[in-house]
């Protein structure tokens, strides 16, 4: 329903700006700029960012494979710097940013901002499911896992039975010139709503980034936002002495 969503979007909801991802939204960018729409796409490569620019983009949000949800192949260490060279518009950087360490680093490697997923899905006035919650806060450096990559679609989710059983799937399908992904399209039919909506961990979507294992609280938004900037500052002035 995409046409619709961007007919709604321009005619009726007075949004102003509007971040796109998961796909190229060079046919509707025209209508997007005329009716005064600042668009920011969700970009995972040199390339793609350089396509959305000569397209009117109005800043770009380049995305690591650290990042929770759908995920490119590339780190943010190693695109980041390389879209921001590329590109003459300002880099939101996202993926893999759980503190104010990252923020400094992101700044350092010229981004003009963060972009923060799952640290927020815990905040509390996040309406995510209390059992989502619950998963990322106990979470730890290896409690991701990339589901999806057989069909071209890859996710950054928790683990849990679901991706287990995701897994276990993707291992028994050949390399045959029409692989079949009924079943894998079936485990992940409503799977997110299952996670973020209803609560269950076991067969739902969990999707969280890598940064899962630095999440040991939950904190209102604003209590984020300044551990961020406050713990940026601190590593700056802690550093500085190296670079005058």
């Amino acid at each position: 329903h995409v046409d619709a969503v961007v007919d709604y979007l321009i005619e009726e909801s007075g949004v102003k700006i509007i971040t796109t991802g998961a796909g190229n939204p060079s046919k509707y960018m025209d209508r997007f700029k005329k009716a005064g729409i600042k668009v920011i796409p969700v970009v995972a490569s040199v390339a793609v960012a350089k396509r959305m620019a000569r397209i009117g983009a109005d800043a770009i949000i380049a995305e690591g494979m650290e990042a929770g949800g759908h995920i490119g192949r590339l780190t943010t260490l190693a695109l980041l710097p390389q879209i921001v060279d590329a590109v003459d518009i300002p880099v939101v950087a996202a993926g893999g940013f759980g503190d104010g360490r990252s923020l400094a680093a992101g700044f350092m490697l010229g981004a003009a901002a963060i972009q923060v997923g799952t640290r927020f899905v815990v905040a509390k006035e996040s309406n995510a499911h209390e059992n989502f919650k619950k998963s990322i806060l106990k979470s730890n450096d290896l409690s991701t896992v990339v589901t999806g990559e057989i069909t071209g679609h890859p996710v950054r989710v928790l683990r849990n039975p679901l991706t287990k059983k995701y897994m276990s799937i993707q291992k028994s399908i050949t390399s045959d010139e029409k692989p079949d992904f009924t079943e894998l399209e079936r485990l992940g039919s409503g799977a997110l709503y299952r996670a973020v909506v209803e609560g269950d961990t076991r067969s739902g979507s969990m999707m969280a980034g890598q940064i899962a294992g630095l999440i040991n609280k939950e904190e209102t938004v604003e209590e984020i936002i300044l551990d961020y900037v406050n713990e940026a500052k601190k590593v700056y002035e802690k550093n500085k002495p190296y670079f005058d």
